[in-house]
């Protein structure tokens, strides 16, 4: 039998039994709203794994996009525990499990890093932050997900900052690349703001830079990133279900990343939204990809 891929070919347990860095794990599933299919959001953590094996032989070597390689040149300190057992429509299931497994994480002193799924899978993985906080968000995505229930469902794909607001962890929100349409009402940028979430347009990030996102970030605060595939430019991320022009590029956001590691503590990372089928030659799995790779060499550059 075939052992499954894992992420850049990392192990699943550090040879020497110690505790890794960074744990990576997946979850193909968390609230799916009724009616809906989230299958193919399920494919994502495989499909990025997949285009990752290329890069697996060159760990080792010199990464342009982070000044070194992977690793910085200390020991191998990320692994792949492969993927949490999920079950479409099971909510409330999916939901305890992936707190479960993050709280899991984080209680053996690790940064967790969740592959999605859907952007409903965040919520719980915010959860899981209770008793590390407080944590302030940094979400990059095309839309504010502040929805407070859609179709009966309040833990779905239009609502993780609606959920995440009302965490008493959560200290406060940064959310990058908004642009054109989503779910979001007038009533739901008014909620936003009353809360005190600071909204980022794509538009003020081109003709500003990262830094006008990264302003709102207080200094030595610890971060969870929830990145959303949707809010890169659909020319270098096609495969998203909802493509809109307009959208950051890869360098702006491996730029925020990087930023974010030297101006505060990332405690953790979910990148969600990947759709395989609209992929395009599977330009999507490894620009995503390589977006989880400056993560992981962000975390593991920064401060003590």
């Amino acid at each position: 039998m075939t052992a499954p891929l894992s992420f850049l070919g990392l192990p699943n347990h550090l040879a020497d039994g110690g505790t890794p860095g960074m744990v990576i794990f997946s979850a193909g599933h968390g609230s799916t709203y009724p009616g809906k299919d989230s299958s193919p959001y399920a494919l994502a953590a495989d499909a990025i794994r997949a285009a990752s094996q290329g890069d697996a032989p060159l760990v080792a070597h010199w990464d342009f996009d982070l000044g070194g390689p992977l690793f910085d040149g200390k020991q191998t300190s990320c692994i792949d525990a492969g993927d949490l057992q999920t079950v479409m429509h099971d909510n409330a299931g999916n939901r305890a499990r992936i707190e479960a497994k993050t709280r899991e994480i984080l209680a053996s002193g690790a940064v967790p890093i969740l592959l999605g799924g859907d952007d409903s899978v965040p919520i719980p993985f915010f959860a899981g932050f209770a008793d590390h906080g407080p944590i302030w968000i940094l979400q990059i995505d095309a839309h504010i997900d502040w929805r407070d229930e859609l179709q009966g469902e309040r833990f779905g794909y239009s609502n993780p900052m609606r959920r995440a607001s009302e965490m008493a962890h959560v200290a406060g929100m940064v959310q990058v690349g908004l642009r054109a349409v989503g779910s979001a009402r007038h009533a739901e940028i008014e909620a936003a703001q009353r809360y005190g979430s600071q909204f980022v347009t794509a538009r003020e990030v081109h003709a500003q830079g990262v830094e006008v996102a990264l302003r709102h970030i207080p200094e030595g605060a610890r971060v969870v990133v929830t990145l959303d595939c949707d809010g890169l430019d659909p020319g270098i991320m096609p495969g998203v279900a909802a493509r809109t022009p307009g959208g950051l590029t890869y360098t702006q956001v491996i730029d925020l990343i990087a930023g974010l590691g030297k101006k505060a503590t990332i405690a953790g990372f979910d990148l969600v939204e990947l759709y395989p089928p609209a992929d395009i030659d599977g330009i999507s799995a490894i620009t995503a990809g390589r977006l989880l790779t400056n993560a992981i060499g962000a975390i593991a550059r920064q401060r003590d």
